[in-house]
Order: C-alpha cells, then structure tokens, then sequence
C-alpha cells in the first residue's frame, strides 16, 4: 500500500480546482450589456463636449458665419493678452486665499468641536448653516451687507468707531472681501471633514501625553496635527477645486467689478463666450483652464498620497 502511496506522486492540499461553466462564461461576456448604457451617457454627457470644446478651440468661431480653421491662434493669443494674464493672477490669489483661510479656521473649530462641552450639538449644528444656503442667495445677502451707505457692515464698523469700508466697490478691498464670502461659507465643509479625522482617531496617544503632562496645544501639534493631517489634505483639494470652480458668488456680487479687479478666469471666459459671442476664444480659455485645475489638483493629490494613515 505504501509503494502505491509513492508511486502516485506529491499529495497536494488544498480545494478542488473549479472549472468555469458555460454559463459562467455566457454571463461573463455579456457583462459589458449592463455597462453599456452608462458608457453611453458618460459619452454624451462628458467625452463628446469636451472633443467638441477642442474642436471650438482651434476654430474662429462666432455665433453666426464661418467658422474658419485658425489652429494655435486662439491659444497664441492668451500669451498677449494682458486681460486674460491678469485673470489668471486673480484666479491663484483668490483661490490661495479661499483655500487657506477655511482651512485653518476649520481645523480650529473641528478641535473645538472634538471636546465635549454642553449644547455641541446645537452650536455645531448652528455652525453649519452657512453651507446649507446656495451661493447666489448667499451672494445676494452679502451685496446688501456690503451696501456703503444701507449696509449692515460699515454701521457695525461705525459702532466700534472704525471708518465705513468701500467692501466690493473698490478695486483694492474687493478679492479679500470675496475671499471672506467664501470662507464664511465653506468653513463648515473643512470643519465637518476634519472632525469625522479627528473622530476617528486612537484614544491612546492622548491619555499618554496627558500622563505626561502634555497641555493642550502640544497634543495638538504633536499627535492631533499629525494623525489628521490626510484628512486635512482631503479637506484642502476638496475646497481647492471648489474654488477655482468659483462663480456664482463673484458673478452675482461684482460682475468681475469694478472695472476687471474681480475678473478670475471663470467670470472672464464666460464675457469672452456669452458676451462678446467669441465662442473659439472662450474654448480655448476653457482648455486652459481645465489643464490648470487638472495640474494643481495632481499636485495636491500627490502631497495627500505621501502622507500615511497612521
């Protein structure tokens, strides 16, 4: 019995091999029926606007007449033209600031949140407002806040014996005022995002450092800042791609005034393509826009990818 034990090779262990059925085959192949549809409306939706925005782009188009091949032209052009250089600058600056500021004011109040006080739910809750209401509802209660003379602002600046603020109609103030809309607005987004972090976070470290008799702003720097910085990162490309998306606020309380001090690209390329009806100009600002959104965010989502969940 042993001699044919040996004589019939190695013994493995291990389940049976499976062999596939016809029937496993057949659905197998007609698994790309199901995926159809929404390769389809994905086409229509997504693909074919963007092809025919570069083919747009390299065409002189107009509302009505020929649309003649132009090439690079219309690319060539943004590289004189000061309008759209500057809107450029405008875009970076204003979406610096509203990336910055709602960051860190929200890293601050998901700390403040993360400790347990008395009526938290109902103040979090009151927190969160702001992101609940639309941007051109908020930008229209805004532009009667920032009215120089019926405004709520310069009478509470009165109050406090400051002089009143030109806000939005100067050329000077009127980004950073922008710049706080947003923040105002989308602070509670970073909050709620870095608080489900912190949420999540061991409790061991922090019992630790209390034994050691941390104070409260060095468990933060050294674990709570640590240990949430990816979902920090999360809530900076989150808030990064929304404000360079930014429109309706800018667009319902200035125009891109006064003059083109609040122009960014998004205000601009909609004059370029609705206003003055330049439909292969605006394509090709749109291009351009779209490959600058598509850099920053590889770029941060690089940053956000080199950091480790610990």
């Amino acid at each position: 019995m042993s001699a044919s034990i040996s004589s019939a090779g190695p013994i493995t262990v291990g389940p049976p091999e499976r062999k596939r059925s016809g029937r496993g085959r057949n659905y197998a192949r007609r698994y790309w029926v199901f995926a159809l549809p929404a390769a389809i409306v994905v086409a229509i939706v997504i693909v074919f606007p963007w092809i025919f925005t570069l083919y747009m782009s390299v065409h002189d188009w107009k509302v009505s007449g020929a649309t003649p091949f132009v090439g690079m032209a219309n690319y060539a052009k943004m590289l004189v033209d000061d309008r759209f250089q500057w809107a450029i600058v405008r875009t970076l600056v204003f979406t610096a600031a509203s990336v910055v500021a709602p960051v860190i004011l929200g890293v601050w109040a998901a700390v403040c949140f993360a400790a347990n006080f008395r009526l938290r739910g109902v103040a979090r809750t009151i927190f969160v407002l702001p992101m609940m209401a639309t941007p051109v509802a908020v930008a229209l209660v805004w532009t009667m806040m920032f009215h120089p003379q019926l405004g709520v602002l310069n009478y509470l600046l009165s109050l406090m014996g400051l002089p009143p603020s030109a806000w939005v109609y100067s050329s000077t103030t009127v980004i950073p005022t922008l710049v706080m809309v947003e923040t105002w607005q989308w602070t509670p987004l970073v909050m709620l995002i870095v608080l489900g972090g912190i949420a999540s976070l061991p409790r061991d470290p922090y019992e630790a450092a209390v034994l050691d008799g941390a104070n409260p702003w060095q468990m933060f720097r050294h674990i709570t800042l640590p240990l949430a910085w990816p979902f920090i990162i999360v809530a900076g490309v989150i808030r990064m791609i929304d404000a360079l998306k930014a429109f309706d606020t800018i667009y319902v309380i200035t125009l891109g005034g006064p003059g083109t001090s609040s122009e960014t690209l998004n205000i601009l390329l909609y004059q370029t393509a609705f206003a003055y009806y330049d439909l292969g100009y605006g394509s090709a600002m749109v291009v351009v826009f779209f490959v600058l959104i598509l850099l920053i965010s590889m770029l941060l989502l690089h940053v956000r990818q080199k950091q480790a969940w610990q």
